[in-house]
């Protein structure tokens, strides 16, 4: 069942990736760009941008720090004057493993800053701008929102304590917020990839299973919009393994993590 507009025909659509320097979302920027979309690409790297929009034509780069809400607000402005926003997708990231025991405070809140405090700076700044845009007649809808999560926010993982309830965060804002601007004409979506070979997985130190390219997961990411989709997951092989896990009680959940923290 279909809970969003289903957006399959990119050609001419303004789409705004917050985060498209590297990973997934410069895969994603550049298979929507592929699609004809006009594609607008944020992050902090301005050298990188410039990079990607220089190997795709007509696209523009916005160079900004997420956890920067005036300049947030600003960009968000100045493509706002520019015509109708038909899709935001927020997919700026930070992740280091931590546990417990060897805990940095300061690195806690950076992963905070960047995976959830970013994604409400980005929300100030255009839902008002959405909801005040007329209803297009190709898809119903006036704009469409996507937030990257992870299954990592699924339920508490080992060396997750810093990464996992941003990410938890994210899906629970996403299921939110899409109670709220459905209706309005602003579709939502949540975006749960398991294991990308992005540059912040390559710190792991251990073998992350049914790994996948940012190429891949952007083919899976477009492939949910198309249907229409909530949540986007990714690879199935794997996320539909770390679903199970949320449906253990909890004396199962903890014996299974812990052999995974042992293994």
């Amino acid at each position: 069942m279909a809970l969003n507009s289903r957006m399959a025909d990119w050609r001419g659509r303004t789409v705004w990736l917050l985060g498209a320097s590297t990973g997934i979302g410069r895969a994603t920027a550049s298979a929507l760009h592929a699609q004809g979309a006009k594609v607008v690409v944020s992050a902090r790297s301005a050298d990188a941008l410039n990079a990607f929009v220089e190997a795709h034509a007509g696209a523009l780069a916005l160079p900004l720090d997420v956890c920067d809400a005036p300049a947030v607000k600003a960009a968000a402005s100045v493509l706002g004057a520019r015509g109708a926003l038909d899709c935001v997708v927020y997919c700026a990231g930070h992740y280091h493993a931590m546990n417990a025991t060897h805990m940095d405070l300061r690195d806690l809140l950076r992963h905070n800053e960047i995976n959830y405090l970013g994604a409400l700076n980005l929300l100030d700044a255009v839902v008002p701008q959405l909801l005040a845009q007329p209803l297009d007649k190709r898809t119903g809808q006036r704009a469409h929102i996507s937030l990257m999560g992870s299954v990592a926010g699924y339920r508490g993982l080992p060396n997750s304590l810093a990464y996992g309830p941003t990410k938890a965060a994210l899906i629970n804002l996403a299921e939110t917020l899409y109670l709220d601007l459905h209706d309005q004409g602003v579709g939502v979506s949540l975006i749960n990839p398991g294991f990308v070979n992005t540059p912040l997985t390559r710190q792991n130190q251990f073998k992350m299973p049914a790994l996948i390219t940012p190429e891949e997961a952007a083919r899976e990411i477009l492939h949910g919009w198309a249907r229409g989709e909530f949540e986007i997951h990714f690879p199935k092989r794997f996320t539909c393994w770390m679903k199970a896990l949320r449906l253990l009680p909890y004396p199962a959940f903890f014996a299974i993590t812990r052999r995974l923290r042992q293994a």
